[in-house]
């Protein structure tokens, strides 16, 4: 069975929508490339490696993609055994990946599954 991927809405709003429409057209072909080779690795059994995709905390994951001269995160997270919800994205400006970025990915997680 394939994986799949869709974005959380949370209020009317698609933050990872919003992160996307603030890149670069080609910069966004690159995010949606690297999410479709996320999703055939899965579909097809295959772990990805970490300089693809890492998790990070509490069953929030990373997709990590390089653009020109700097870094983008989309943060997701396994809803069911083969959907992907991306919650939101944004571009690296630190070594690490910062906390406030996996506690809002972690908060929209909360608010979809209806849990305080």
């Amino acid at each position: 069975m394939k994986f799949t991927y869709d974005f959380a809405e949370i209020n009317g709003k698609v933050p990872m929508i919003v992160f996307l429409e603030s890149l670069r057209l080609k910069e966004r072909a690159k995010i949606f490339a690297y999410m479709d080779k996320l999703l055939e690795l899965r579909s097809n059994g295959i772990q990805p490696k970490e300089n693809l995709s890492k998790h990070l905390d509490d069953g929030i994951f990373e997709l990590r993609v390089s653009l020109e001269n700097r870094i983008s995160r989309s943060l997701y997270f396994y809803e069911s055994k083969r959907l992907i919800i991306f919650t939101h994205g944004f571009v690296k400006k630190e070594q690490k990946t910062p906390k406030g970025e996996i506690e809002k990915a972690i908060s929209i997680r909360k608010t979809l599954r209806g849990e305080k």
